[in-house]
């Protein structure tokens, strides 16, 4: 028996389709096992991946961890056919594809790709005679109103920050003065009008929150799981449309997340890890069991599938622009640890009232030990 042991993150979206996935390689793949186990979603954005891939063959991961963990994976490029690579290459959601490459390797497949999309509830807008607001002072009005809700945990305020600043034409995270105060102010000026508990969410809690209770229509941006999206999942479903923006018809580039599947350097059993890899990623699999298990595909070509779309309620046919134009994170060795102290940071500003000059230098000051 070649036994195989995976790691990915607690959401139906994460682990189910990871769990079908392996159960139908078993069977056609007599003798093999794969079996799946959970970290949370804070863990999988902070748990750094060289510890998980001593204990792991198979690695769900975030994009920005490959800087630092590629020394522990496998390059697939040296394992997978070319065809196939260049494949995923051309139907790459936006970036995702090249964000797991680090070094002039591929160190893992876009299985999953997200970023902050607008999510509401439809019925509940229509209740009150409004529409998704497409400006800044629209989204604020909104706010005022009750009816927004916002993911306000650490790394979810940062990667707001980033959106904000990328929106006033500088590169996070080393940006001006100038652009990284406007940005704080505006993001906790958002963050105290809308509905409060902002501060304790991340994007699940989000998307729950707006699917399960009549009080919130509307979230700006949060990274985007069309789960809830199928009226087989949520009891209210979800409409998804473009970003706010500063001004109208100018949409904000949010910061690109989703999940990539990588093999540990240290698998035994390279081959068969390779051969499901393919597996997973590929786009007959992409469009059917792995979404039909729960999964968000990473494949373009199940993106525009119509099937897929009207079972989720037009999630990737509404959002796949914001997708397309989103911003690539950092990467380098030391990203997640300023990552994690810049969350904190951010956060610390939002809701004690601190200093936004000193907390744009604070932030800025951690580069360079990170670096």
């Amino acid at each position: 028996m070649i036994e195989l042991r995976g790691i990915t993150w607690s959401h139906t979206r994460g682990f189910l389709p990871m769990v079908a996935t392996a159960q139908r390689f078993a069977e056609t793949h007599p003798g093999v096992s794969i079996v799946w186990e959970l970290r949370s979603l804070q863990d999988f954005a902070d748990v750094p991946v060289e510890e998980l891939a001593r204990r792991f063959d198979l690695l769900v991961i975030d994009h920005p961890s490959v800087g630092a963990a590629h020394g522990e994976l496998l390059p697939l490029d040296e394992h997978l056919p070319a065809a196939f690579l260049e494949d995923q290459a051309e139907n790459s959601v936006g970036q995702s594809h090249a964000s797991y490459q680090y070094g002039g390797h591929q160190w893992a497949l876009a299985i999953d790709v997200a970023t902050p999309v607008c999510g509401y509830r439809a019925d509940l807008l229509e209740r009150q005679k409004l529409q998704p607001p497409g400006t800044w002072d629209g989204l604020m009005e909104l706010a005022h109103r009750g009816l927004v809700a916002l993911a306000g945990i650490p790394i979810d305020s940062l990667c707001h920050f980033y959106m904000l600043c990328v929106a006033a034409g500088e590169e996070p995270p080393d940006v001006s003065e100038a652009t990284g105060v406007k940005a704080l102010e505006m993001l906790r000026a958002l963050m105290h009008a809308a509905t409060p508990g902002c501060e304790k969410r991340n994007p699940i809690a989000v998307w729950e929150l707006l699917t399960t209770s009549n009080s919130v229509a509307y979230c700006p941006f949060a990274y985007g799981y069309s789960n809830y999206g199928r009226a087989s999942y949520s009891k209210h479903p979800l409409s998804y449309g473009p970003l706010a923006g500063i001004t109208e018809g100018r949409p904000f580039r949010s910061t690109l997340g989703g999940a990539g599947l990588a093999i540990a350097a240290h698998c035994r059993h390279r081959a068969i890890a390779v051969e499901y890899a393919e597996f997973v990623a590929s786009p007959w699999c992409q469009a059917g069991l792995y979404f039909e298990s729960g999964g968000q595909p990473g494949h373009r070509a199940a993106w525009k599938d119509p099937a897929l779309n009207q079972t989720s309620n037009g999630f990737f046919r509404d959002t796949l622009t914001t997708l397309d134009e989103a911003w690539l994170r950092p990467r380098f060795p030391g990203y997640l640890e300023f990552q994690a102290k810049a969350g904190l940071a951010l956060h610390d500003y939002l809701w004690r009232q601190g200093d936004a000059a000193a907390t744009v230098a604070r932030i800025k000051s951690m580069l360079p030990e990170s670096r």
